[in-house]
């Protein structure tokens, strides 16, 4: 794969990660919003396991990409 569609590649795989680490950050404040509240964080617990496995993929990705470049 051509080198400057790689850099594209990368730049976007560390742009999306860098949102899923807020998106992460934000969903364990709910969860501890909803703990502090008494309720069952069930499903806010789901959500963020979601949330991590898509974090995940983006992390691989970025790392695919980073070892393609030194290559």
């Amino acid at each position: 794969m051509d080198r400057t569609v790689l850099l594209r590649r990368l730049v976007e795989a560390e742009r999306h990660l860098a949102a899923y680490e807020q998106v992460v950050a934000r969903q364990r404040h709910v969860i501890d919003t909803i703990a502090r509240g008494g309720h069952d964080t069930a499903e806010a617990f789901a959500l963020l396991r979601e949330f991590q496995g898509i974090q995940a993929t983006y992390v691989a990705d970025r790392d695919r990409l980073r070892v393609e470049l030194m290559t």
